[in-house]
């Protein structure tokens, strides 16, 4: 039996995973699981996986829920959520927060030696050196969720680094693939969140139809692989069918396919290295697709995908600066109070602003990430 942390049990990747949990009761165990501010739900898993430890973003909902359930023990705040990450049963700590908050946790895991799962991509774009060094000084495995990451871990079993040509990272398009720049002026939050492929968190949404999701994880790819940005390319995939690619300098290529089901990726993550049967996951059957459809990324209409790019390149806080600015406008923009294009816009200029320094540490990324996220509310 496997006794997993969840970090963001409430969120689309934490559902998920407790909906892997809940196909192999047998394999796995929810131990310890942190949520926000969803406490309906928090309440519900409670009853069904009956954690050791739980924790919520506030105090009150942490009092309320500890009087509702006196068998298990509760926290709150960045205490709490690193608290979960590092709780003494686990065997393994999937992190599936939303946001920066789940660095500080991470790197704590780290330090354990337990298998990390990660589906936080703000952790490795803010500070994929300090992580990629701590897990290799703590001989920590870092198994990624993310279903591009995944295609790639799974593509690259057996296979030696010196014989990568470069990653395919493969991208849906988003809710506005098929539109022109001149036809996004005016779309609405519905219009955004109307994802073609996936389903997903709000926020992951409205990344994905800016191409910034894809822009992150050509960052995540850069660390989880140690692979140049030179040799890293993104592919415009409509279907989702195929999740990444590997070519190696023999020419051959080696992809990962299979349905837009993120219950793969994460029961992968779990089971590693072995893999287990999903019952209810659906089957590829290619004769029925007929087709799949591919296309080469312009950089000047998905311009998102170009910040990434050259902040990536650029290093030390410019990554945490994107990701800071783009959460900021990412929330602004759903609630109404800028517009779709405007999205791009704050993420320039506060990359414009802001002098990189290198090679930082976890302060001064963290000091660089609350200094942007001020300055883009500033112009909101």
């Amino acid at each position: 039996m496997k006794k997993i942390s969840l970090l963001g049990a409430t969120g689309s990747i934490g559902i998920q995973t407790l909906d892997v949990i809940r196909e192999h009761p047998e394999e796995f165990s929810l131990a310890a699981l942190s949520a926000g501010r969803n406490i309906p739900l928090c309440r519900k898993i409670i009853s069904e996986f009956h954690p050791e430890f739980v924790s919520v973003k506030n105090k009150e909902d942490a009092e309320a829920l500890r009087a509702e359930f006196p068998g298990t023990v509760f926290s709150y705040g960045p205490d709490g959520l690193q608290e979960a990450a590092v709780y003494y049963k686990t065997d393994i700590l999937v992190n599936a927060v939303l946001g920066s908050v789940g660095l500080s946790p991470t790197l704590e895991a780290i330090k354990l030696g337990r298998p990390v799962a990660i589906a936080n991509k703000e952790t490795l774009v803010t500070a994929g050196h300090l992580v990629m060094e701590a897990a290799k000084q703590h001989g920590t495995q870092i198994i990624p969720v993310d279903s591009e990451h995944s295609a790639i871990f799974q593509a690259l079993q057996g296979e030696r680094e010196k014989n990568i040509e470069r990653l395919v990272v493969t991208a849906s398009g988003g809710s506005f693939r098929d539109r022109c720049r001149n036809e996004l002026a005016n779309v609405t939050v519905k219009e955004a969140l109307n994802h073609p492929n996936w389903s997903m968190g709000a926020k992951i949404t409205i990344d994905s139809a800016t191409m910034m999701n894809k822009g992150l994880e050509v960052i995540e790819a850069h660390w989880l692989f140690s692979m140049p940005y030179e040799k890293i390319s993104v592919l415009l995939h409509k279907e989702s069918i195929i999740h990444s690619m590997v070519e190696f300098h023999d020419s051959s290529i080696i992809a990962q396919l299979g349905t837009p089901d993120m219950r793969v990726p994460i029961q992968y993550a779990l089971s590693y290295p072995d893999r287990m049967p999903l019952p209810s996951g659906k089957r590829l059957r290619l004769e029925e697709i007929g087709k799949l459809h591919f296309a080469e990324m312009d950089f000047d209409r998905f311009r998102c995908l170009r910040f990434a790019y050259e902040a990536g390149k650029t290093g030390g806080t410019m990554p945490s600066v994107m990701n800071a600015a783009n959460e900021v406008a990412v929330a602004a923009f759903l609630e109404g109070r800028i517009k779709f294009l405007e999205i791009e816009d704050l993420i320039e200029k506060a990359l414009i602003a802001h002098k990189s320094s290198a090679n930082p540490d976890l302060e001064t990324i963290q000091a660089a990430d609350s200094e942007t996220r001020k300055f883009v509310k500033s112009l909101v």
